[in-house]
Formats: C-alpha cells, structure tokens, sequence
C-alpha cells in the first residue's frame, strides 16, 4: 500500500560496495539480492554451516554470487567465520581489492543453541555470544578505519525481539541481541562526524530459526523479503543513525530506550524504604525521554538533586 500520492525517490547503491554476512540463505540471501538488484557491488559470505553453528560449506554463499552475476549485478564470495577476526579482516580486504571501497556493512550472521538457561551448557551460551556479538565486533573492527577515511558508511546490526523483550529458552540469543543494541548505541555516536550511520534491524520472518516454531499460515506472511525493505532504508544515503527498527510480514516498528523522569528519594539510611513505597512514581512513564548518550541518566539524576536542595 502505497500511503503517498507521489512516488518516493527510489532507494539505490550505484557505486556502493556491501558486504553481508550469513547471506548465504534465508534473511541474509535476500539482503544481498536486494542490494545487487539496487545497484550495489555484493560481498556475500556464509560459512555454510549448520544452524547451531557446525560445519561448514563455500556452496551456500556461492549460489547467492551465481543468483546476482545471472541477473547482472557483481559479487563475490566468502566463506569466513566471523568468530575469526584475521579472517574477517580478509573479507574486507578482499572487497577493497575488488572494488577498492567498503561503504555498508550488514550483520546478519547468527545460530541457535536454545535451552532453558537451567538446562544450558556455558559453552553454548559462549559461542551464541561469540557469533553474534563478536561477529559483528570483528566486522565492524575492519571496516571501521576504511569507513572513517571515506566518511562515509552505513552498518546495520541484527538484533531480534528477543533481546528488546526476552523469550523463553533463549537467555543467552536474547543477552547477544541486546548487546548489539548497545554497541550500535556508541558506534552511532563515535561514527557521526563521519558520516557512519549505525542502526539496528530487528526482523520477524520465516527462515531456518523459525521452522517449527510458528503455525504454517503464519510462517507463509513472515517472508524474508518482508524485511528487506527495512535494511535498505538503514543503509541508504538518508538513512537514520541509532534507530532501532522492526520489520515482519510487510509492518514496520521502531523501539526505543527510554528513561522515565524519575524522582530524588536521597541516600539516607531510609531510602531504601522510601525508594520502595514511591516505586511506581519512579517508574511511572509520563514525560519519559530517549536519551541521546549515557551522561543523561547522571545529568537528570544532579539536576534534581540540587533541585531538591533547592
């Protein structure tokens, strides 16, 4: 549905070099078809492996590069862990060697190892972090000084619902999800004077995560390329910076941060009694605010401080 009587200007990449990581299927797979088929020089990578993160197989990345090259876009292939900082830096360096420039960076890489956290093995909920949150560090960590050079650059991280909200079985997906959220929150601050755009994508869609979970007919309306046009939006040349955005099913939503108004109860040998009995006005949501660093939290807490004083 069309909600303007005037065609928007149209969304494209020409000249633009992006890599995707986990694209060799599923959410990522349309990711890079969509940045080809824009005009974007492609960098599709994919390990190839098993869902819960086991083998590995150049064929899967290979396959999206054979889809964009039959349609007359440009991509090449790579089959890098982003687990592997060396070999993430290899990925970049092999863009920069085909096209001489790294100007978006999606991660979308990520595997499931869900339990109850009663249930959960440490070792799964470290390698679920190192995939998801490392994978995007590493990433980031290597295209960070081109992007700075350039000023110039657009990067989006895959958070998910689960982090914004919690699921159950899923304590250690949600704890690297929501640190994606924090990671884009500062990146998005140290990349603004050069034109580095960071968000976060938070997608609901039908893919290998998602078999099994849903009813059929739910699964056929969360298609991935319902949430493409998310992505395209957080790296185009007007994209927002620190915009948290969902996408499932042709809808769209934005999440935010927020900080209530608060109130000083002090720090006496009482406060803690005091601070339980006006709970809910502390917490109450009227006037909240999303703000903009982390020194708001301390400002707003001196500044009624001495209002109290006052």
């Amino acid at each position: 549905m069309n909600t303007s009587p005037n065609s928007p200007s149209p969304i494209e990449f020409s000249g633009r070099v992006a890599i995707v990581t986990g694209a060799g299927g599923g959410l990522g797979r349309q990711h890079a078809l969509a940045l080809a088929a824009r005009g974007a020089k492609v960098l599709v990578n994919d390990l190839g492996g098993m869902l819960d993160g086991s083998g590995g197989s150049p064929i899967a990345a290979q396959s999206v590069v054979d889809e964009i090259r039959a349609a007359g876009g440009e991509a090449l292939a790579n089959g890098a862990s982003v687990t592997d900082f060396a070999a993430v830096q290899a990925m970049v360096q092999q863009a920069v060697n085909a096209w001489g420039r790294v100007d978006i960076l999606v991660n979308n890489a990520g595997i499931l190892r869900d339990k109850s956290f009663a249930k959960m093995e440490l070792a799964d909920f470290r390698l679920v972090l190192d995939v998801h949150l490392m994978g995007a560090v590493h990433c980031c960590k290597a295209v960070w000084p081109l992007m700075n050079a350039q000023k110039y650059g657009r990067i989006v991280m895959t958070t998910s619902s689960s982090g914004l909200y919690g699921n159950f079985g899923q304590s250690n997906y949600s704890a690297a999800k929501m640190a994606l959220v924090g990671l884009m929150q500062t990146l998005a601050i140290e990349g603004a004077k050069n034109d580095i755009r960071v968000n976060c994508l938070a997608p609901t869609a039908a893919t290998r995560m998602t078999e099994g979970l849903m009813p059929t007919e739910v699964l056929q309306a969360l298609t991935p390329q319902s949430v493409v046009p998310a992505m395209l939006v957080l790296v185009g040349q007007d994209a927002p910076s620190r915009a948290i955005l969902g996408a499932g099913a042709g809808t769209f939503e934005a999440s935010y941060i927020t900080m209530t108004q608060g109130m000083h109860i002090g720090s006496d040998a009482q406060a803690p009694e005091r601070l339980a009995e006006h709970l809910a006005q502390v917490m109450q949501r009227d006037g909240d605010s999303v703000p903009q660093d982390g020194s708001a939290q301390g400002t707003n807490e001196i500044a009624k401080a001495q209002a109290a004083r006052a």
